[in-house]
């Protein structure tokens, strides 16, 4: 049997920005943000296309976004190299979902 590669943008996102995966991405998250206690019970998976406001801004796909408890809305991006200009776009991405 061959596996897909779970650092490829589409099998990321597969496993973890689907309806269908919805316990995976909570037990990652509970044990990446809460140190492994069961904080998040439940989230919503939400459209990760951010559509600019202003015209000549660009189209932004994240790799996964969910609104989980409390109202808070998280934005996940898989990187695997380090890449130039990485920071300033995870910084324009989190500006972007916050001002929408």
């Amino acid at each position: 049997m061959i596996f897909i590669n779970p650092k490829t943008d589409f099998a990321f996102k597969k496993i973890f920005g689907s309806e269908q995966s919805k316990d995976i991405l909570i037990s990652f998250l509970n044990s990446i943000l809460y140190d492994s206690n069961p904080t998040i019970k439940d989230l919503q998976i939400l459209n990760p296309y951010l559509v600019p406001k202003i015209r000549g801004l660009k189209d932004t796909y994240l790799d996964v976004k969910a609104k989980i408890t409390g109202e808070k809305t998280l934005i996940i991006e898989m990187q695997v190299l380090n890449l130039e200009g990485f920071e300033k776009g995870i910084l324009y991405n989190a500006a972007k979902a916050y001002s929408t």
